[in-house]
């Protein structure tokens, strides 16, 4: 079983889906989680969620894709915690079409909440966990980012950058006894995926696609993650790990 010592993590896109997921089982194993949203309502339900199951935890509204915001929370932040020992940026949005049809507005608009948010939350939670010499920094990316996906141009790109940044970020730490990873979900049934795994004619053709012929659940990727967090993966940095049922091997 995975386990932790008295560690803090912030979990993004923690209103819903694999991020609440993340940041109940994270709650679960006894981590002070910080659950980070836009919407106020859903960071807010998932930190009472975690509160009345005998967690920890406590809720944070702000735009992962707003730099200068993301600053002046973690600022709020590192005053109130000495240091964020845990950071998994997850929060990501989908704005999909051919290339020809996508507007620069749906570009630019995934590229910050689904690649930038990482930059900006990592620069500015991991210098404390430097000083610390421990952290833990875990990247959501996407099967789609690995193999690509047609019709997700923008999502396809920063999901690769994310990848990127992760292998980069791991060099950059690795002597401070910080690792970063990431890991690579394939299809999930959450909110963001339901309206194509609820379509038979769409959902059998990429059940063709997946070995394991079944969809995954948040809890996959919960687990990978968590492990990727505790102290027995200390000897884990700059990998990416797909939890896709096989779609990307």
């Amino acid at each position: 079983m995975p386990t932790f010592v008295n560690r803090t993590a912030v979990v993004t896109g923690a209103g819903r889906g694999i991020g609440r997921a993340i940041a109940e089982m994270l709650a679960g194993h006894g981590v002070t989680v910080i659950c980070v949203s836009k919407s106020a309502e859903s960071c807010g339900a998932a930190a009472a969620a975690i509160t009345a199951a005998g967690g920890k935890a406590k809720a944070l509204a702000v735009d992962v894709a707003d730099g200068p915001a993301v600053a002046k929370a973690a600022e709020t932040l590192l005053a109130e915690f000495p240091v964020i020992d845990i950071l998994v940026n997850n929060a990501g949005i989908t704005r999909d079409g051919l290339v020809f049809r996508m507007s620069d507005a749906d570009w630019n608009d995934v590229i910050a909440t689904n690649l930038s948010s990482c930059f900006h939350w990592t620069k500015h939670l991991a210098r404390p966990m430097t000083r610390a010499r421990w952290g833990r920094i875990v990247n959501i990316t996407s099967v789609s980012g690995v193999i690509g996906n047609a019709g997700q141009a923008n999502y396809s790109a920063a999901k690769a950058g994310i990848i990127g940044l992760t292998k980069t970020l791991a060099r950059e730490f690795a002597s401070r006894n910080i690792t970063v990873n990431a890991v690579a979900p394939g299809f999930i049934k959450t909110d963001m995926t339901s309206d194509l795994i609820t379509k038979p004619d769409v959902s059998a053709k990429i059940l063709e696609l997946i070995p394991l012929k079944r969809f995954g659940e948040s809890s996959d990727i919960a687990n990978m993650t968590t492990f990727l967090c505790s102290e027995e993966a200390g000897y884990i940095t700059g990998q990416v790990f797909s939890v896709d049922g096989g779609m990307a091997m």
